[in-house]
């Protein structure tokens, strides 16, 4: 189809330019302190992507920074390098702060911030966002900490509280700021920054530049440089596929031949409501996928299973709504189908930018209305619905097998407070009389709970193992998660 190959002609063409400034975009450039170095060649950082490249000059040597560019671009660590560079571990205050729409998102560049600190001891980096007891968080404030990672909300209660000084930050970032103001957090925003000191930088990431977003940067920066990578370069890799369907009625029927034929290991389908999310993943664990849906309602305990199970790919489709499109830390994702279209062009863009990253090729399946095409009409790019269109894979289809995930996810009743560590669990699952090393799949620790990912094939002796051997000394209760 005329789209797809326009695209992956822009592929090829964006790979050689974005690696010929990679190749020339090295870490060792940027005079950083030998141990952040080391670290970041521990953490498989090798060369700068283009955001980074084009930033991190800027954002070390102090200087208020917009950047534009969308999920998986390497922003968290320019702003994270950058703010990590002033931090005084003796002085225990809050000397920096980052701003996220969602509690997935503060989560995921809390943990990534953690990992780039490694070689400056004692830093203490905490997340503060809804869903969880205030109580705790005061109480970690209140020890002292240098990094705060959080929504605006929950910040703004603290500052309320008192519980939450922010006198000492010298640095303040502004992640997904987009999204932020599209959730309707502009006023806290404005009452944080009102209590940040003027003299600062400011960081403002976002993936797209509107009016509003113009306007907070006016406010809040000074003579800001302005650091933009191509939306259209980002989703390159990325195969788009244009499926009509006659009435919403038939959307169900046609995203099971597409999932069936296709049977991909990890996917994410988009709705545009809550109750169309639910809906959705409800029908189609009926029909036998392993499902689960990812929405604004759920409590944060369901939303941490429900994100560790996907990117463990211990459920192979996850069902969201826009909350998911951004800041989600999966690695590789295989296809994004948007199963209703999403009404701004800009939406539909990072939706299906989850897939095609770091290099891989993805798969973006749309199912549409006739009413839907003025949307589609507004997508940027070489994109023609109409003359692009394809057929829906054969009715037979949906009589084969639905493919069960390859892991289950089991759940260990301790984690980071008891001093466990992924090690720990794979040493007991592997040790004498255990399972291979290969059978065992991704480990997350959290706070009070570990999970870990196995084979569906050694899913008994695993329970076993976890259930008989001491984990430092200690028996923790386990429960399997998926099914």
């Amino acid at each position: 189809m005329r789209a797809r190959r326009a695209i992956l002609r822009r592929s090829h063409r964006s790979n050689r330019q974005v690696s010929t400034q990679v190749n020339a975009s090295d870490f060792s450039a940027l005079g950083l302190a030998p141990g952040l170095f080391d670290n970041l060649a521990e953490l498989g950082y090798e060369t700068m992507t283009p955001i980074q490249a084009q930033s991190l000059p800027s954002i070390l040597s102090g200087k208020d920074v917009i950047a534009r560019g969308s999920t998986g671009t390497g922003k968290t660590a320019a702003f994270g390098l950058g703010l990590l560079k002033r931090i005084d571990p003796k002085l225990f205050r809050v000397q920096a702060m980052v701003l996220c729409p969602t509690r997935e998102l503060a989560d995921q560049v809390a943990n990534e911030i953690r990992a780039l600190a490694r070689a400056i001891p004692n830093i203490k980096v905490l997340t503060i966002s809804g869903g969880v007891p205030l109580a705790p968080q005061a109480s970690s404030l209140a020890h002292g900490v240098h990094i705060v990672v959080g929504t605006p909300g929950r910040i703004e209660d603290h500052l309320q509280r008192e519980t939450l000084k922010l006198e000492a930050v010298h640095t303040l970032i502004l992640d997904e700021a987009d999204r932020m103001l599209d959730m309707g957090f502009q006023e806290a925003i404005d009452a944080i920054v009102r209590q940040v000191p003027g003299r600062r930088q400011t960081l403002l990431f976002s993936a797209t530049y509107p009016p509003q977003i113009q306007s907070i940067a006016r406010r809040i920066m000074l003579d800001p440089v302005m650091v933009q990578t191509q939306t259209r370069d980002e989703n390159a890799g990325i195969e788009q596929h244009f499926f009509p369907v006659a009435s919403d009625r038939e959307r169900l029927p046609a995203l099971r031949r597409l999932l069936l034929h296709y049977q991909p290991d990890s996917v994410l389908v988009f709705c545009n409501t809550i109750k169309a999310t639910r809906e959705l993943a409800a029908a189609l664990a009926k029909f036998g996928f392993h499902v689960l849906a990812l929405h604004g309602d759920l409590e944060q305990r369901e939303r941490d299973e429900t994100l560790v199970q996907f990117a463990n790919k211990s459920i192979s489709i996850l069902v969201a709504t826009d909350v998911a499109a951004r800041g989600l830390d999966i690695d590789t994702l295989d296809a994004v189908v948007n199963y209703e279209i999403a009404h701004d062009p800009d939406v539909y863009l990072h939706r299906i930018g989850r897939t095609g990253r770091a290099g891989n090729k993805g798969q973006a399946y749309a199912l549409y209305t006739e009413k839907e095409l003025p949307r589609l009409a507004l997508i940027p790019g070489d994109i023609d619905p109409l003359a692009d269109a394809e057929q829906l894979p054969p009715q037979q289809v949906v009589d084969n097998a639905v493919m069960k995930p390859a892991f289950t996810t089991l759940q260990i009743n301790g984690g980071r407070k008891d001093k466990l560590r992924p090690g720990d669990i794979l040493g007991a699952l592997t040790a004498t009389g255990g399972i291979a090393g290969r059978d065992v799949g991704k480990i997350k620790i959290a706070d009070n709970d570990a999970f870990v990912a196995v084979k569906r094939a050694v899913l008994a002796p695993a329970l076993r193992i976890l259930d008989e051997r001491r984990l430092k000394g200690r028996s923790f209760r386990i429960r399997q998660l998926s099914r």
